[in-house]
């Protein structure tokens, strides 16, 4: 939790007690159906809660909006992010039905009532969100094929509505090459917002297609 308060010092209690619950309860899970590397599980807070909330560096959620994590795994950026932005509502959606079974668990153990998980792919989804975010699904080029029609037309937010990307430096460098003048993007060092060697080589993304 010091971790966390440095960076967010304004959590609620409730919000410090949701944080403090995923540790054991990612743990409880993984021994189960196995959502998390044995490595990443011992540091379960920086390389996957913090890197999680550094998309909350870039752009503050409004209440109301809709937020699509695609690809969710076992829950991120999704489930850090719903827990940081309690009145925006988080669609965490996964083509493998037993890491939606973790998050569904997950979500009511610390009842998040703004979460809302799918077994299903992004060619099925009708809805229309604010933004997509993703870690480790595909290259960029792939995102915004599967993406580009799940925008809502109303921008609400300080950045155009669009996609956030969890990224790697050296793809992230090589990938906005490929996606072409047709769409803007930025790419911003975690590094630049977090402390810590993980971060170094960690960046987030964000491409709106025009």
């Amino acid at each position: 939790m010091e971790a966390l308060l440095k960076y967010f010092p304004d959590l609620s209690p409730l919000q410090l007690k949701q944080f403090d619950q995923l540790d054991a309860l990612y743990k409880e899970w993984n021994a189960q159906i196995n959502v998390i590397s044995r490595k990443d599980i011992e540091n379960l807070t920086t390389r996957h809660i913090l890197y999680s909330l550094s998309i909350a560096k870039i752009i503050e959620f409004k209440a109301g909006s809709k937020v699509l994590d695609l690809g969710t795994g076992g829950g991120f950026p999704g489930i850090p992010l719903a827990i940081l932005f309690p009145k925006t509502q988080f669609w965490l959606v996964d083509s493998i039905g037993k890491k939606i079974k973790v998050v569904e668990a997950v979500a009511e153990a610390l009842g998040l009532k703004n979460v809302v998980a799918k077994n299903c792919r992004a060619e099925s989804i009708k809805q229309r969100f604010d933004f997509v975010v993703t870690r480790a699904v595909a290259k960029l080029p792939q995102l915004l094929r599967w993406t580009r029609l799940l925008y809502s037309k109303k921008h609400q937010h300080i950045i155009p509505n669009g996609l956030l990307a969890l990224k790697g430096t050296n793809n992230a460098a090589a990938e906005t090459q490929q996606i072409g003048t047709d769409s803007y993007s930025e790419v911003h060092p975690v590094s630049e917002i977090f402390e810590g060697d993980y971060f170094e080589t960690k960046c987030i993304v964000y491409v709106q297609s025009r």
